[in-house]
């Protein structure tokens, strides 16, 4: 009788023991594949148990026994470990490559953009309109006050939150810059920088030309005349929507606080959110004497120091766009 007994209890011990190595095998083994793509985005919201994790990765065909895989993860004591968060499952993971990923808490990561030249309120339109992140975004910024910038998020990030990231990114970048700029500029504080550099993302769209514009506006400065920036104008009247047609004389001496053809010195504010390229501009220009730009036609501009000069290139620019007209 104790001999049956044993042997009983040996053969059930060998079968556990196959059971569990049967279980180890299949939780390494390889998943079944992504219904679409390369791999499945699978949320798992806080407070959610093993239980209901495995029903999640069950519901989201990254796994095909959620019996298994909440046995599996509680005998390795990874049950506490899990994480939530909105995750990328690759095609055929083993569960254990998922436990893995879930313990890591290595989320999707989304990208929102803020292309350099926008306004505040074309930013906070941007924000609001994400359908990832939650919650109000808020005021409108101030005008100025963001950094232009490809920022990443998770789910679950506030409206509120990316928009304050990307005022805290611009005050830290102006504190690294700010000190380190060209001595005698024209620009008392920070602030001053960026409404200059707003004018300057505005007028050229080429990198290369950036220092070069910058040197215009802070000499014309330093001399006490009127910046005289087209987009300050457009600005005053849009709010930095486009105008739909070329500015009209009428428009150009109308009295607004960003009429830079009408008031001295700068405006009020800034007219956009610059990048770091144009800030940079406008602390380091280039060294020139040059008071006058005009476009050149090829999608730049032409410079010169003197009113002689402005008036040739401007007569030049003038038989372009009429040529421009004639084809």
């Amino acid at each position: 009788m104790r001999r049956v007994a044993i042997v009983s209890a040996l053969l059930i011990l060998v079968l556990a023991l196959g059971i569990l190595l049967w279980a180890g095998a299949r939780f390494k083994a390889p998943g079944p594949p992504a219904r679409h793509g390369h791999q499945s985005i699978v949320l798992i919201r806080p407070g959610t148990g093993g239980a209901g994790i495995a029903r999640i990765l069950k519901a989201a065909g990254v796994i095909t026994s959620p019996t298994l895989f909440e046995l599996e993860v509680r005998l390795r004591g990874q049950g506490a470990e899990l994480k939530a968060g909105e995750y990328a499952i690759p095609s055929r993971a083993s569960m254990a490559k998922i436990a893995a990923i879930l313990i890591s808490g290595k989320v999707v990561e989304h990208k929102l953009t803020i292309p350099e030249g926008f306004t505040s309120q074309m930013a906070f339109n941007v924000v609001k309109a994400n359908k990832v992140l939650v919650g109000k975004a808020g005021a409108v910024p101030p005008e100025g006050s963001l950094l232009p910038d490809t920022y990443l998020f998770t789910r679950g990030t506030t409206r509120a939150q990316i928009l304050a990231r990307m005022h805290r990114a611009q005050l830290r970048f102006l504190a690294k810059v700010w000190p380190k700029r060209a001595p005698g500029l024209p620009l008392k504080t920070a602030a001053q920088a960026v409404i200059l550099a707003s004018i300057v993302e505005k007028e050229t769209a080429l990198p290369r030309e950036r220092p070069h514009v910058a040197a215009v506006f802070e000499n014309r400065l330093r001399l006490g005349m009127k910046l005289q920036s087209d987009p300050t104008i457009i600005y005053g009247i849009t709010k930095g929507y486009p105008l739909g047609h070329s500015i009209l004389e009428s428009e150009l001496s109308a009295a607004t606080a960003y009429n830079t053809y009408i008031i001295n010195g700068l405006p009020p504010t800034p007219i956009c959110n610059p990048g770091r390229a144009s800030i940079l501009a406008v602390l380091h220009p280039l060294k020139s004497k040059d008071l006058y730009f005009v476009a050149d036609g090829k999608g730049g501009h032409v410079f010169a120091a003197t009113i002689a000069q402005q008036d040739k290139n401007v007569a030049r620019w003038r038989q372009i766009q009429k040529a421009e007209k004639q084809r």
